[in-house]
């Protein structure tokens, strides 16, 4: 059965939480149609209708319609736009209308950019109807939408391996928790989780694994653990020296996206770099930080494999 994301376990509606999302640069695209008597269209060209100049007016309730989606579908996020655009063309039969939204927020504005088609739509046909019963509204869909997980058009995926570092869960006493969830994630992005394993907080163990995985070849090694301020916590001292390039930009993203919402985040000693041709990312061991992880690395940290193979930035 497929899930919904507006309704819970019980089958009751629900709003969907963004609070754990990133706010990324977003658009999306809309179209659709309202068709009528080439008459109609004449005296519209013309500026000859009762009511006025139908596209101008149009537009602005395109994009006031756009502005107040949260209020018109019941669990649309408020969000700020940035920038909303809607054009006409006019054909034999019919006009053409499409809708252009961007925000820099935490969820897309698809309906957004929907509701300002279907709005604009229905201004033209109120504001004609008086000298045409014949208009019919249609074809409105989505054209396209980027940012957030569909941000990134690559399809290619990183050969990758998680490191869980820590004394408790290697002898037993504790479970792992946050690399299952950093495995779930990367495989549910399509990311398959080729190798995984569990050390004890030693630099000759952390270092022995992460040096037989950059030796075969696996592109993303992501370790769990030991990153905090703990005598035991030595996998950045012991990882960072082994770096050949630094990969600052992800590093500052993951203590940012932290950062903003605990303030503990601040005490962690996370890291981002190269080694060889493998990209190591050494990620603090809470599950919270896991799941930050995911929502800032994927899918955009999988471009990375891509521009070091020589195929630019796309």
């Amino acid at each position: 059965m497929p899930e919904f994301s507006h309704l819970d376990e019980n089958g009751n509606v629900k709003m969907v939480d963004i609070s754990v999302k990133p706010a990324t640069m977003r658009t999306a695209r809309a179209s659709g149609y309202i068709s009528m008597r080439p008459e109609t269209l004449l005296l519209l060209k013309e500026n000859d209708l009762p009511k006025g100049n139908v596209l101008v007016t149009a537009k602005i309730a395109g994009i006031q319609a756009a502005k107040r989606t949260f209020d018109l579908v019941p669990l649309c996020h408020q969000l700020n736009l940035a920038w909303i655009d809607i054009e006409f063309t006019l054909e034999a039969d019919r006009i053409a209308i499409a809708a252009t939204v961007k925000t820099k927020e935490a969820t897309g504005v698809e309906m957004e950019a929907l509701t300002a088609v279907t709005v604009a739509a229905l201004t033209i046909y109120d504001m004609c109807k008086a000298v045409d019963k014949t208009m019919e509204i249609g074809g409105i869909g989505l054209e396209k939408k980027t940012g957030g997980k569909s941000g990134v058009s690559t399809v290619y995926r990183p050969r990758t391996a998680i490191l869980v570092v820590s004394d408790s869960i290697a002898a037993g006493r504790s479970v792992d928790r946050s690399g299952q969830v950093l495995k779930e994630g990367f495989e549910q992005a399509g990311c398959p989780v080729e190798a995984s394993g569990i050390v004890v907080d030693e630099p000759a163990d952390i270092a022995a694994v992460v040096e037989e995985w950059v030796r075969e070849e696996f592109e993303l090694v992501i370790t769990c653990g030991g990153t905090g301020l703990g005598p035991r916590d030595v996998t950045v001292e012991t990882l960072l020296p082994k770096f050949t390039r630094r990969l600052p930009g992800v590093e500052q993203a993951l203590f940012q996206w932290g950062q903003g919402k605990i303030k503990t985040a601040m005490l962690s000693r996370l890291a981002a770099g190269t080694v060889g041709s493998s990209v190591v990312i050494c990620l603090p061991g809470s599950v919270g930080a896991a799941k930050d992880a995911l929502e800032v690395l994927v899918p955009v940290l999988f471009h990375a494999f891509e521009m070091m193979q020589g195929e630019g930035h796309g």
